[in-house]
């Protein structure tokens, strides 16, 4: 399951990032988890987070996608909102995170749209919708993120090559 491809990001927020030497696209990867998962960032702003992933590999015993895997997409297309929201000065860190799950799904590819429900200045919640391959609606989730400013050592840019 593969790397982070073809996220599409405002040209004025590569700008942002890249004035401080930051590959935004590295920062905002599904990371480990969402690589190990098969996550993918397709398209990304503060207003509209989407992504995907695939059922197979993610399922429970009964052969369904598992709970935890569709909150693993939640959060990861939330996060991402909420750090875009953000600027380059914060950093997101998930406080809440509410999934119900509404259907099984046993094979193909789950798509996510993480949209925002408030944008502040200390704390920003985006609503997250997981669909299924015929658009039926497979989770709703709430992820609500703090904002904090970034010190030294958080992490927000990625380790340099070599």
């Amino acid at each position: 399951m593969g790397e982070q491809q073809h996220v599409t990001f405002p040209q004025e927020v590569i700008d942002e990032y890249a004035a401080l030497g930051v590959d935004l696209p590295a920062l905002f990867s599904a990371g480990h988890l969402g690589t190990r998962m098969g996550v993918q960032i397709v398209e990304a702003s503060a207003e509209r987070v989407v992504g995907t992933m695939p059922v197979e590999g993610n399922t429970q015993p009964y052969g369904l996608l598992h709970g935890g895997a569709s909150a693993v997409l939640a959060e990861t297309l939330g996060s991402v909102g909420s750090m875009l929201h953000g600027g380059a000065s914060k950093i997101a860190v998930g406080v809440d995170l509410n999934c119900t799950h509404h259907r099984g799904v046993r094979s193909g590819l789950v798509t996510g749209v993480a949209t925002p429900l408030h944008r502040g200045r200390s704390t920003a919640t985006y609503e997250i919708v997981i669909s299924d391959e015929e658009g039926r609606r497979v989770c709703s989730a709430r992820l609500t993120c703090l904002l904090r400013d970034v010190r030294p050592g958080d992490g927000a840019q990625p380790p340099a090559a070599g």
